[in-house]
């Protein structure tokens, strides 16, 4: 199993669409802060890996993350297109992948294993996983699972089931990755109880989720008054081997630094 060390540890990420004069300087901050890797989601509105070549830009150590682009609306074949077209390093590449709104995810992400490993050889597959299903099939197929909105005892059980999986596979249990929505400030609740709003009725999927998980709205992640106060809370965190600090914070280089130091390594 790959070590903490070896995944760099701690992760910073942002929302797909941040301004590569943003984008840029603050993946160099992030790798001057210790950070060992730096992701961006994907969504209609942008492309995550655009956002990573803009983070390339900015620095040649820290491996770069995209969690998660959604099969039903990206194929592998353009996927691929896209790092070959950005000139992006595929063996510093983190490819998170997940089932976005398709009818059986399970079986769409498991039947996507093959066409993924063909078309997108050297680039390591990260399996987006909350389910206990989803998980072992992320320990079983995959080289990572990626958790979100989860705390960290409901993350601890869901690694048990990538662990699970991993061993049935007869295989290693791979890197646990997972955003941790992290907030910082005097309006630091505000900004975490808004961003959780959102995913609470995007889909049935975290419409479940968030049924079973069972915690008050609002207090899915980290809204801490200041740096000691987030490191404190991003310690209980252990289950996941590399904690994607997920900024929220104002699309400014000096909003995202300001997070990005508070809860740095």
């Amino acid at each position: 199993m790959s070590t903490r060390a070896e995944i760099g540890g701690r992760g910073f990420g942002v929302a797909a669409g941040l301004d590569p004069e943003v984008a840029t300087p603050l993946a160099q901050r992030c790798a001057e802060l210790g950070y060992g890797s730096i992701w961006s989601n994907d969504h209609p509105g942008a492309k995550g890996l655009d956002t990573l070549a803009d983070f390339a830009d900015g620095n040649d150590e820290l491996d770069l993350g995209v969690a998660v682009i959604a099969l039903d609306r990206r194929t592998p074949d353009e996927i691929a297109e896209d790092i070959v077209e950005l000139g992006l390093d595929r063996e510093r590449l983190w490819l998170g992948v997940g089932a976005g709104f398709s009818d059986k995810p399970l079986t769409r992400m498991r039947e996507a294993v093959p066409e993924l490993r063909e078309k997108l050889p050297k680039v390591r597959l990260v399996l987006a996983a909350m389910g206990p299903k989803m998980c072992a099939l992320a320990g079983s197929e995959f080289d990572g699972a990626f958790f979100n909105w989860m705390t960290p005892a409901f993350a601890a059980e869901a690694r048990k089931n990538v662990e699970a999986g991993a061993a049935e596979a007869g295989r290693e249990t791979p890197p646990v990755f997972g955003y941790v929505r992290t907030a910082v400030g005097d309006d630091a609740a505000e900004r975490l109880a808004k961003e959780e709003a959102f995913y609470r009725d995007l889909h049935d999927g975290y419409r479940n989720h968030f049924a079973r998980l069972g915690e008050p709205e609002g207090s899915v992640g980290v809204a801490a008054a200041n740096g000691g106060e987030a490191q404190a809370a991003l310690a209980a965190y252990a289950a996941l081997d590399a904690p994607v600090i997920r900024g929220l914070a104002s699309a400014t280089l000096e909003a995202m630094t300001a997070v990005a130091e508070a809860a740095a390594p």
